[in-house]
């Protein structure tokens, strides 16, 4: 079987077949089959052996895009088996079988129905099989083949990343590389000249030029200048089929900016500027601009401004804007127009960033004259001092003069200045001033201890132009006088103990004085000299502006007298000399050993003659609360009676608790306790009390010896059995409750009852013992018991 194609006709294509053909027989190869035949002729046997010759195999080729009204013929099948007899059967199977392409399964000729593109599908895999049409078997073995579609020239060139924007810096040499731009073309580059690319420049010459082959666009000029033309739009043409004629072509536009450089120096418009500044100019204001003007952009075109000489260079000052790359002039100093009326400024402005390349081009800095002419402005008046201080005396008559301030006219007119005192605040009002002649006198009578300082502003204005004001601040000393006398720096609480010994300090003073210390740094203390020698106490001057309180005898006695009245007489070391008197109030306190004041209140003591009459009457007085106590709450505990049951229907279970304890073991009237003591204390037994019993029970016989051997287990067993077996019963429960406090304490009572009438000749010195809390109860008992044995 083999295949035949009818592209091989065409005379263009012979050759290409020819290649094809090889090209497919040495990579498939020729696929050959052979069978043995046996031939039987009669009386004889002959075998033949020949091989069968077996599929021609080779590609098929399609032309794309056909468009003709029949379908294209693209080959034929043909086994060795086919004697034309239409035994023969031919099938095709694989990509596009029976869809794009068709078979004629006697003839075996192929046939593409559709238009096919290369660019979508370059070749199809199909399989061709060869069967007996009688009997379904196949003639030759299913082998594989391709049908490859044919290219032709049916795209044009593409740039995919079109349009284009790049940059390429100014004064660049010639052939400068830009950018480079590529176009794609879809068609077969290994067939023909279909996708074979060439470049041109359609529209950018003779600026910019462009790689045939490679895409390169280069500059094609020296040194293009932004500040003669920035911007520039080209369009760069792609053409396949190498070219030629009848090839397809697409363009795209590359948006080309040529950047900045450092190439222009500044230039000011002017060589000499004159600027007018008024002599009122604050300063550090700005009075002024200029400007020198640099082609360049960006930071090419930044500079600096310089002052470089001039007779202004230290009265004005430039900087630079950033923003709007201007020179700022600023005002140093104050203007002055009597003094000086122009100045003139060299200014020089240069390039911050330098590119050497462009060295030649330069300098890159420019110089201008700039003068200033000053006006005159009518100025305020001006004072001689910027501030003013003065000092006065407290005490001082009304209209005593304290200073002068002085103020000028600056101007040449030199009119009158008056003068006045801003009333702004309370301090303006103590003060006057003249308004003519600028003397400060006093409105007010000072006093330096409440107010030592004043400040007050004077204001100035011209007579003929009142609108100019000038103000200065003056601060008024208030002088000391010595107007106070010195006095105690505070309240001293002075206390002496019982036990002190002569000449020992008992309190160290000290004396303030509301004037300064040129009138009361040094304190003179004494005692009054009016009164006669004080035969307790003394003072000591220290002479360090402080005095020592001496005692001058042996032991004080509270029950004597606690409290000392002390005079003292204060004098300070001012003129005229100032003085003072004083009284300390000296208390007696009874002290410890080391000194420490235990106590200094006033108290009752024992002496020979008994208490006193204050202290008496008090303890009497508590006695007969007490005991108006006591008497109120026995009678009411006494006249408080219980009721048995609560109400007729309220019949339940009831406790009776007796939760009174009394006045003491000894102080048996306010209940029964009998319940409570000891059995072997008992000696009769009581019944109960909250009901009246109606028959008297049996006469109950204990003898004393059996009440002592009864223990308390035995003596409740006792009780619960005559309760349960007493006649007397209520109609409702009751509890009785028992309970054993044990024996009377061998120690004997501790109530305070009956206490007042014994009489003890006990030692209390043990109490001297007990410590600091005990001690006054330890000498309030022991001057008892000296007393008794005196």
């Amino acid at each position: 079987m083999r295949l035949t194609s009818t592209s091989c006709i065409c005379p263009v294509l012979v050759c290409l077949c020819f290649v094809q053909r090889c090209y497919g027989a040495a990579h498939h190869g020729s696929i050959k089959m052979t069978r043995n035949q046996t031939r039987h002729v009669e009386g004889e046997t002959e075998v033949h052996h020949r091989p069968k010759r077996g599929w021609v195999w080779n590609q098929f080729f399609v032309l794309e895009e056909h468009m003709g009204p029949d379908p294209q013929y693209v080959g034929k099948l043909h086994s060795n088996s086919d004697k034309g007899d239409g035994s023969v059967k031919y099938i095709l199977t694989g990509e596009g079988a029976g869809t794009i392409f068709i078979i004629d399964d006697t003839t075996g000729d192929i046939h593409s129905t559709k238009s096919l593109d290369r660019e979508q599908k370059t070749h199809y895999v199909l399989h061709a099989q060869a069967i007996d049409r009688r009997t379904n078997k196949p003639l030759e073995p299913e082998s594989e083949f391709i049908i490859k579609v044919q290219d032709i020239n049916d795209n044009a060139p593409k740039f995919t990343d079109g349009p284009y924007i790049v940059t390429v810096p100014e004064m660049s040499e010639m052939g400068t590389s830009v950018l480079q731009v590529t176009a794609t073309d879809a068609d077969d580059p290994t067939y023909g000249n279909s996708a074979r690319v060439v470049y041109s420049i359609l529209q950018g010459q003779p600026y910019f030029s462009v790689d045939p082959k490679t895409g390169v666009i280069r500059t094609a000029l020296h040194n293009m200048d932004r500040e003669a033309r920035e911007h520039y739009s080209v369009v760069i043409q792609a053409k396949d089929m190498a070219g030629q004629v009848g090839g397809l072509s697409g363009s795209t536009t590359v948006n080309i900016t040529l950047t900045d450089v450092n190439d222009n120096p500044p230039r000011f418009p002017q060589k000499h500027y004159q600027l007018y500044v008024p002599e009122s100019a604050q300063v550090g204001s700005a009075v002024g601009k200029i400007k020198a003007n640099d082609a360049d952009t960006g930071s090419n075109a930044d500079m600096k401004y310089t002052i470089i000489n001039g007779d202004g260079s230290g009265v004005f000052s430039i900087s630079t804007d950033k923003e709007t790359r201007e020179g700022i002039i600023s005002l140093k100093k104050p203007l002055n127009y009597e003094k000086k009326k122009s100045y003139t400024l060299n200014i020089e402005g240069a390039n911050t960033h330098l590119d050497f390349r462009f060295s030649h081009l330069g300098p890159f800095k420019d110089v201008t004259m700039l003068k200033i002419i000053v006006g005159d402005v009518d100025e305020p008046p001006l004072f001689t001092m910027p501030s003013y201080v003065m000092e006065v005396y407290e005490n001082a008559k009304i209209g005593t003069a304290v200073g002068t301030v002085t103020a000028q006219d600056p101007d040449t007119a030199n009119s009158l200045v008056r003068y006045f005192i801003d009333h702004n605040t309370e301090e303006d009002r103590y003060f006057t001033i003249d308004a003519s002649t600028g003397t400060i006198k006093t409105a007010k009578i000072f006093d330096r201890e409440e107010t030592p300082w004043y400040n007050i502003t004077v204001a100035a204005s011209e007579i003929d132009n009142p609108g100019l004001v000038s103000h200065v601040p003056v601060g008024v000393r208030i002088l000391d006088v010595n107007d106070n006398p010195p006095e105690l720096a505070r309240e001293y609480e002075v206390v002496v103990c019982e036990n002190a010994k002569p000449g020992q300090v008992i309190q160290t003073i000290t004396a303030i004085d509301k004037d300064n210390s040129a009138n009361g740094a040094r304190f003179h203390f004494s005692l009054d000299e009016g009164l006669s020698l004080n035969p307790n106490f003394t003072l000591r001057d220290n002479e360090d502006n402080t005095a020592s309180i001496l005692t001058r005898r042996r032991r004080y006695s509270r029950t004597t007298q606690d409290v000392y009245y002390l005079p003292l007489l204060i004098s300070d070391g001012g003129v005229p000399t100032l003085s003072s008197s004083s009284t300390l109030t000296v208390r007696v306190c009874a002290c410890e050993r080391d000194g420490r004041v235990r106590t200094c209140h006033a108290e009752a003591f024992l002496s020979s003659a008994g208490l006193s009459t204050g202290a008496l009457i008090a303890i009497l007085l508590c006695v007969v609360i007490l005991l108006a106590i006591v008497v109120l709450f026995i009678t009411l505990r006494r006249s408080k009676k219980e009721p048995l049951i609560i109400s007729e229907e309220d019949v339940r279970e009831n406790v009776v608790t007796y939760d009174d304890e009394g006045g003491g073991e000894e102080d048996t009237e306010a209940f029964d306790i009998t319940a409570l003591r000891n059995p072997s204390a008992a000696e009769e037994l009581k019944y109960r009390r909250d009901i009246r019993p109606e028959v008297k029970p049996p006469p109950r016989h204990h003898p004393s010896s059996s009440l002592d051997s009864t223990d308390v287990q035995e003596f409740i067993k006792q009780r619960l059995a005559e309760a349960d077996l007493d006649p007397s019963v209520p109609p409702y429960d009751s509890l009785q409750t028992y309970a054993y406090e044990g024996h009377r304490s061998e120690a004997g009572s501790i109530s305070s009852l009956d206490s007042a009438t014994t009489h003890s000749d006990q030692d209390y010195n043990y109490l001297g013992d007990w410590g600091p809390e005990f001690k006054k109860l330890a000498e309030l008992y022991g001057e008892i018991e000296s007393e008794r044995t005196t």
